[in-house]
């Protein structure tokens, strides 16, 4: 059975990409060459992809470092993308943007 599919909106921009249900959003924007691409160590330890999630649903998969997103941001759907995969259609934001 082929893992779902969703697209991810980047906020106050036309850039769209899909992500599969059992990728990070990270991975699929990196795979889509689109998006605000900032890379570092892939698995929650150093918080270049650090953004907000401003609709849609996700699940974490990885343990994000409280170093670099804290319990209250993460209540406010502050992520690391590499540590999320998309439960819906998702929007999601540059932190200086919102």
């Amino acid at each position: 059975m082929e893992a779902e599919k969703y697209t991810i909106q980047v906020h106050d921009t036309d850039t769209y990409f899909t992500c599969k249900e059992d990728e990070s959003i990270f991975e699929a924007m990196k795979r889509a060459r689109c998006g605000p691409i900032y890379s570092g160590c892939f698995g929650g330890g150093c918080g270049k992809c650090k953004m907000k999630i401003l609709s849609g649903s996700y699940s974490v998969v990885k343990r994000m470092s409280r170093r670099h997103v804290s319990e209250e941001e993460q209540k406010e759907n502050i992520v690391l993308l590499c540590c999320v995969q998309p439960r819906s259609n998702v929007v999601i934001a540059r932190l200086k943007t919102i």
